[in-house]
């Protein structure tokens, strides 16, 4: 397998932090590039505690980068508001991507995949890069064929900025292509007394979003039946447990034809 030569786009965050350290320890990656608005100008292994006898200074400029690095991919863990903006700028110049920021729509997936056929490009958008993660969606899905009625309870650390999160906005599309729609809950009437009690719904799935310190990433979904109820849950207590998913679509992402959404279509499950 060839090396990698890997850009870490949000390299100070707490995501991109783990992001560049992974890079760093695996033979098959090199990182070459690390750009954050934050923290310009500091030399990234300093400031990661790497030692490390080469020096790679944080730029703000994605596509100056890219320019000056030659790089093969480039790993995106920024936030939403500029999310589209970076893919945009990273794709025209023909380098392929891996994105694990969230707050995809669909619209914005077409916009994607349009312009990753345009540059001839790949780009792997996942929700969630937690190997756990994408089986907690994938046995979500299946149960939707014997449970037509579920709820989805997802809860992160008080610094994400978006909700619902992508994986339970995923998840929650996952069981709607696999049930029947249960017409006697769309039917009944629910009376809030305070607004959102509910949570968010997508096509009568009721989802709850709950941000507080101490967590990082967790999800249930809860599928209610006759006499019985099902929960499938998957726990991220460490943003490590990202990794290996990472790694997985950075090493298979010359492979891959325009975009792929979501880390399933390369795990044989």
């Amino acid at each position: 397998m060839s090396r990698k030569r890997i850009i870490v786009n949000g390299a100070a965050g707490r995501m991109g932090k783990t992001i560049c350290h992974m890079v760093v320890n695996e033979k098959n990656h090199e990182l070459v590039g690390a750009v954050d608005v934050i923290n310009t100008g500091q030399d990234i292994f300093k400031f990661l505690g790497i030692d490390s006898k080469k020096e790679l200074y944080i730029n703000n400029d994605i596509v100056e980068e890219i320019q000056h690095k030659d790089a093969d991919v480039v790993i995106d863990f920024t936030n939403p508001e500029v999310i589209m903006d970076n893919i945009k700028k990273v794709l025209k110049t023909k380098t392929n991507m891996v994105v694990g920021t969230t707050g995809f729509d669909q619209e914005s997936i077409k916009v994607v995949e349009e312009l990753a056929n345009k540059y001839d490009t790949s780009i792997m958008i996942a929700p969630n890069f937690a190997l756990g993660a994408v089986m907690m969606m994938e046995f979500s899905k299946k149960a939707a064929k014997f449970f037509n009625q579920a709820e989805i309870v997802e809860l992160h650390h008080d610094g994400k900025m978006d909700a619902p999160s992508g994986t339970a906005v995923k998840t929650a599309e996952m069981i709607a292509e696999n049930r029947e729609k249960p017409e006697s809950k769309v039917k009944r009437k629910f009376i809030e007394n305070l607004e959102g009690a509910r949570g968010a719904e997508f096509d009568d799935i009721h989802i709850h979003s709950v941000r507080l310190k101490g967590l990082v990433a967790h999800q249930e979904v809860i599928f209610g039946g006759e006499g019985q109820t099902l929960k499938i849950r998957h726990d991220s207590i460490d943003r490590e447990s990202f990794m290996p998913g990472i790694k997985l679509a950075v090493n298979n992402i010359e492979d891959m034809d325009g975009l792929v959404y979501g880390l399933e279509k390369m795990m044989d499950i």
